[in-house]
């Protein structure tokens, strides 16, 4: 198995994704790995290993370990060719692994520290022999094709578009092709930030400087495509859809379908036409399964829209569990400080809409089911050192007339009175 995961790898999104994959390979069966090369220049090197290595363990079931990769004090030879070390120790654990993985941070500084030495063959080789389950998300996904857009440069440095030689891992498939992760990107509100930041112009002008034939595959943020390498199939999971872009047009697969390589293969260079069992040249709506995990981003849209009084105590704690949730994602904050905001917002608007039901009695009858589960959050808020937040759980209380007291024995919530709460 081949997964390309466009965003959202460690997130709650890509669970059951995960799992299915490591179900094929079976329980104690072969080794996993975290290839930390992508991010190993960056300072917070070792905890974006542990927050790796604590999600598959606890979400997935996934005892692994991690490759190390280049020191950070490596020289990163931005742009290949390179001279970087040849990690022949990364490469043998590719190897002999069952499951490998390799995520977030520098597609350019992973292909400087990859190209030149054995790591790229040994993934080329994995997916041509069909071994084990392979894992490339975000910027690992980025460099899996023909081509790699080194896109910290373009987007935050100013650099002029071009493209870099990928590892061409998809090239044993047939595929000569440029991926692009977080293809639907829409962090930029008035700006266009679609196509893993660069938008619509320089993907444009981008595109016209592809070999003749290369196509463009784009996968949404929070969406995976995985190729069965025995069954010749390739199916998409996830939330969003994954978009085959050669010459201008766009054949659109969404969450839930699943077509052949050699569909894939026309769509990509073919005739320009949809192959069969694949969606037509125009927008497909998401279809993203029911049950699916929604995005963080989502949860907060959804939360801040809220103004029902009895819905705000669980818009709040659905919100407060999202953020445990999503904080142990490995790429850049997903919008877990905003969430944190508009959790204390919610609580806030919770303690206004029980001050307006005072008396007390009313206000303490209103926020009744929620008070136990408030105290809880409070509780866990203090414990992570989050005292603002927390202190925003007793002032709302307190505006709706109810006290809270912590003693010895516990912490007690009623209404006010002169001589305090009663337990």
């Amino acid at each position: 198995m081949l997964a390309l995961i466009g965003s959202g790898e460690t997130s709650p999104t890509m669970v059951t994704v995960h799992r299915d994959l490591v179900a094929r390979i079976g329980p104690g069966r072969a080794r996993a790995i975290v290839l930390a090369t992508p991010y190993a220049f960056q300072v917070n090197a070792p905890d974006v290993s542990a927050k790796a290595r604590a999600y598959f363990g606890r979400s997935v079931g996934l005892a692994v370990g991690v490759e190390p990769g280049t020191s950070p004090d490596a020289d990163p030879a931005m742009a290949p060719p390179v001279t970087a070390p040849a990690e022949p120790g990364a490469a043998a654990a590719i190897r002999s692994a069952g499951w490998v993985f390799a995520g977030p941070g520098s597609p350019t500084y992973a292909l400087a520290h990859w190209q030149a030495g054995p790591v790229a063959a040994a993934l080329r080789d994995r997916v041509l022999a069909g071994r084990g389950v392979t894992v490339l998300a975000s910027a690992a996904a980025a460099t899996a094709g023909r081509y790699t857009i080194p896109v910290y440069e373009i987007y935050k440095a100013g650099a002029a578009p071009r493209w870099l030689p990928g590892l061409d891992v998809l090239g044993p498939l047939g595929l000569r092709l440029a991926v692009i992760p977080h293809y639907d990107n829409a962090e930029g509100n008035g700006y266009d930030t679609r196509y893993c930041y660069l938008g619509e112009d320089r993907l444009a002008r981008l595109e016209r400087e592809l070999p003749a034939g290369a196509a463009i595959l784009g996968i949404d943020e929070n969406t995976a495509l995985v190729i069965d390498l025995c069954a010749g199939t390739a199916e998409i999971r996830g939330r969003g859809q994954v978009t085959v872009r050669r010459s201008g047009g766009d054949w659109r697969l969404p969450a839930g379908s699943t077509t052949t390589m050699r569909d894939l293969r026309a769509l990509a260079h073919g005739p320009a036409r949809p192959g069969a069992g694949c969606a037509a040249p125009s927008p497909v709506a998401n279809r993203a399964p029911a049950n699916s995990p929604v995005p963080l981003p989502e949860l907060i849209s959804k939360a801040q829209a809220e103004r029902e009084p009895r819905r705000l105590a669980a818009a709040a704690l659905e919100l407060e569990a999202a953020i445990r949730e999503w904080a142990s994602d490995t790429e850049e904050d997903q919008g877990t400080g905003q969430a944190t905001a508009v959790l204390r917002t919610l609580i806030a608007r919770l303690g206004e809409a029980a001050a307006r039901a005072r008396p007390a009695a009313s206000a303490a009858g209103l926020l009744r089911p929620a008070i136990a589960p408030l105290l809880t959050l409070r509780a866990a808020l203090r414990d992570q050192g989050q005292f603002t937040a927390a202190d925003s759980i007793r002032d709302a209380l307190a505006a709706a007339g109810l006290e809270i007291r912590d003693t010895p024995d516990g912490t007690w919530c009623a209404p006010h009175t002169p001589t305090g709460p009663e337990p």
